[in-house]
């Protein structure tokens, strides 16, 4: 297990420069103001990850004014240790309005940006605040492509998220798992990924057999048996980063003639070269729609392509998925610092079916690949 004290620290000085930028982007993008609620946003700016409360919490940040957090007084002190860069706090008791002073100096003809996830109470209490004549509209606009172009320090700890996930792969393949329940294995993933480092552990996917054509299955009570397939899809957060890994495993209970067939070798195998046509494509000015185009490519060769029915990948962060996604019809240039998933799929319902997950990032010269687990098929005696 890593200790906190061998992950990098995001520093003061970093956040700052966020700010810094955001209020740039918000002019440039004509707007009066980006209005941070509570969220993934709001710690990629300030470092601060507040509670969800009813109550507002919310950042200011203004091309004309230095910004400010409003927060309630009795987070006063949670925000003064979560704010990893100096910024004003205003807080505000029971009774008052939290809105009026949030918007304190705004136009009634303001252009606003809410981040995407403040809730819907808040937004509708913020447009009631303004005059109807205010304009409101996403601060995905503006942050998106600060968010997306990850520094030195958000990469490692990708990397270690990455790394940390691998090693939970690593143990459950070689663990006991016939005769045991998909959701009995699933706690073991969740415990494992926090005994590695993770804050937290948000999913934990264990399709064995037939389930296994699920792409999002939800582990269950059902037995593991000897003779089939289990594709693991785990990850969680270290740091406030993103891990999510997929390998596929068949379970023999040690017995060869339990081995996977020719049929599901061979399905595995464009599988496997599909997944590495989509890494090998990755490299900047490429756009996101050709990265799923050449993971897509060798599975519609080989008549799968039905079988293969969801984007190729999602960019990960401070948030399992956000921009940018590879998918048909995302013409977006992939740049240097960009991380996503590259894990396209094969699903034959009611038989099995198998995925392949690495977390990337794209370089300056090609593809960095963060996750070292083997992507081969993993035989297991299970």
């Amino acid at each position: 297990m890593m200790a906190p004290t061998e992950r990098p620290v995001i520093p003061a000085g970093t956040f700052a420069d966020r700010l810094t930028r955001a209020g740039v982007a918000a002019q440039e993008g004509g707007l009066s103001a980006l209005l941070i609620g509570v969220g993934s946003d709001l710690r990629y700016l300030t470092g601060y990850e507040a509670m969800p409360l009813e109550r507002l919490t919310m950042l200011v940040v203004r091309p004309d004014a230095s910004p400010f957090i409003v927060v309630p007084r009795l987070e006063r002190g949670a925000a003064e240790a979560g704010l990893r860069t100096a910024i004003e706090i205003r807080t505000w008791d029971e009774t008052d309005d939290p809105y009026a002073l949030g918007i304190i100096g705004l136009s009634p003809t303001a252009a606003v940006a809410v981040s995407d996830t403040m809730l819907a109470m808040h937004v509708l209490r913020l447009q009631a605040a303004l005059a109807p004549a205010a304009r409101f509209s996403l601060a995905s606009s503006v942050l998106r492509d600060l968010r997306m172009i990850k520094d030195v320090d958000e990469i490692a700890l990708l990397r270690l998220a990455a790394q940390a996930a691998d090693r939970v792969v690593a143990s459950i393949a070689a663990g006991r798992l016939i005769g045991r329940t998909e959701a009995d294995v699933a706690r073991e993933v969740r415990e494992r990924l926090i005994t590695e480092g993770h804050e937290e552990a948000h999913f934990a996917i264990v399709a064995s057999g037939p389930n296994s054509a699920s792409p999002h299955h939800e582990a269950s009570e059902r037995v593991i048996r000897a003779g089939e397939p289990i594709v693991l899809d785990i990850g969680g957060t270290l740091s406030g980063y993103g891990s999510d890994i997929t390998r596929t495993l068949w379970v023999t209970g040690g017995d060869t003639d339990l081995g996977p067939d020719e049929a599901f070798r061979h399905l595995f195998n464009v599988l496997y070269h599909a997944q590495a046509s989509g890494t090998a494509a990755v490299r900047p000015g490429v756009a996101c729609e050709s990265i799923d185009a050449a993971a897509r490519g060798p599975i519609d060769a080989q008549g799968y392509g039905e079988a293969f029915f969801h984007r190729t990948g999602h960019g990960i962060g401070l948030e399992g998925h956000e921009d940018p996604y590879l998918v048909s019809g995302n013409t977006l240039p992939l740049r240097a610092g960009m991380a996503f998933s590259v894990e396209p799929g094969i699903y034959l319902f009611g038989r099995y079916g198998a995925r392949i997950e690495d977390i990337v990032v794209c370089g300056d010269d090609g593809p960095r690949v963060l996750n070292e687990a083997p992507r081969e098929l993993m035989v297991v005696d299970g």
